[in-house]
């Protein structure tokens, strides 16, 4: 079994910046290619990024690159989502997903999911 637990979600202004950590349990995490979700109130989840074990390669959704950064730290079984330059179309709820796949931008190809964290971003 894999465990993901997201946090540092908040309230923020448009223009400002959080980080979101996703901690994971199982002693198999660095060969899991990591992910991140976000889904709005009626909309369907959308992707957002995603890291591959070998943290060499990463894709990003048109609407967030050059705004967000995914990370990994395979020591502390962690990965990150850096959002910078936040706006009111960012709120969602953030997952973080796992898959034995690479480069996998759809939700049915990760089996593996966070309980979510909000974000909101006001104007």
């Amino acid at each position: 079994q894999v465990q993901l637990v997201e946090s540092g979600g908040g309230l923020v202004q448009a223009g400002d910046s959080l980080r979101l950590s996703c901690a994971a349990s199982g002693r198999d995490f660095s060969r899991y290619t990591m992910a991140w979700f976000r889904q709005a109130p009626g909309k369907e989840r959308e992707f957002v990024s995603t890291i591959n074990w070998s943290d060499r390669s990463t894709l990003y959704a048109d609407s967030v690159k050059g705004r967000f950064t995914i990370s990994r730290d395979n020591a502390k079984n962690t990965v990150f989502l850096q959002m910078n330059s936040l706006k009111p179309e960012d709120t969602a709820v953030y997952y973080c997903a796992a898959t034995d796949y690479y480069d996998r931008t759809r939700k049915e190809d990760y089996n593996y999911w966070g309980q979510g964290t909000q974000v909101t971003v006001s104007s």
